[in-house]
């Protein structure tokens, strides 16, 4: 059934790559927005925020929920031989406002020593968008180089952490694979998970867990639920790393790069739903045309969306 769901999601995500032979994305944020529109009905999803817990909810989503630890760390670079709590960054975060129909969050959140945040969370047809807005109000540069959404995925895997992988999947140069299917490193500093890094990020600044040696073609991250017809994934406009945690989650943790003095940065990402079942099982061909509005990947930053480290 995974393989057949990935193959239906190719088809709405072909039109995001120069050509079959060289895979390069214009934007895996509209790889997501582009397969959901293509492939069902609208979804009911509905918000909830409280002590760095998002809660999206919708009828009939697997498990009821999706909880995501949101957000559960900003890191500084060097972290990838380094203790975790030496790369963790101070951060607070609040509720600013919810609105009445749950379909829109904004959170605030202040880094040390001087940057805040302001997160705008919406709820949407195919999925929940995220825009972030983040500036460093001091004097001198901030190390603030990513951050880290969690999206816990047990329920709706209805796997363990043992397990879960089988029903996860990155996109490479061979198209979408599930991580049970790809090479695996055990060494790191700390041990359990996996990471996948995409090209022109610096390997010394992402998680010190095992690194696959597989570099994502796509910088998104997804699973496919306990029953086969439904589709969970995340992307980034600017991505650090994927990774396959150890509490049976995944991540598609957002780039910063730092932030000089003044700097004001935005970024958006995605975590979206599918759940077309008879395009799934009839294996029908989605078409899809490419986001006219989405800005091409930046170099070194590609497209794409812990007080312990996982």
């Amino acid at each position: 059934m995974l393989a057949s769901f990935l193959a239906v999601f190719g088809c709405a995500c072909a039109a995001l790559v120069e050509s079959p032979g060289t895979q390069v994305p214009r934007s895996a944020s509209a790889a997501l927005q582009t397969a959901a529109s293509a492939a069902q009905e609208p979804l009911d999803l509905r918000l909830a925020w409280k002590d760095n817990l998002l809660t999206i909810s919708a009828p009939g989503l697997p498990g009821e929920t999706i909880e995501v630890w949101y957000l559960e760390a900003f890191c500084r670079s060097g972290s990838t031989d380094r203790k975790w709590e030496e790369t963790v960054i101070p951060h607070q975060t609040e509720l600013v406002s919810q609105s009445a129909d749950g379909k829109e969050l904004r959170l605030h959140s202040v880094v040390e020593p001087a940057v805040t945040v302001e997160h705008v969370l919406r709820a949407e047809a195919d999925g929940v968008a995220f825009d972030l807005t983040l500036r460093n109000s001091g004097e001198r540069y901030v190390d603030v180089v990513w951050g880290q959404p969690c999206i816990r995925v047990e329920k709706f895997t209805g796997l363990g952490q043992e397990d879960y992988i089988r029903n996860c999947f990155i996109h490479t140069d061979n198209g979408f694979q599930s991580l049970g299917q790809l090479p695996r490193n055990e060494e790191a500093r700390y041990h359990g998970g996996q990471i996948y890094v995409p090209s022109g990020i610096n390997t010394n600044d992402v998680n010190p867990r095992p690194r696959s040696p597989v570099t994502p073609a796509l910088p998104l991250i997804g699973c496919v639920s306990a029953d086969g017809q439904w589709l969970l994934a995340a992307a980034w406009s600017d991505t650090q790393e994927l990774f396959q945690g150890v509490i049976t989650c995944i991540h598609s943790d957002f780039r910063i790069g730092g932030l000089a003095p003044g700097e004001t940065k935005h970024l958006r990402g995605k975590i979206s739903c599918f759940n077309d079942t008879r395009r799934i099982l009839l294996h029908e061909p989605v078409t899809a045309s490419p986001c006219a509005t989405c800005p091409a990947p930046r170099a070194g930053r590609v497209s794409t969306a812990l007080s312990r480290t996982h």
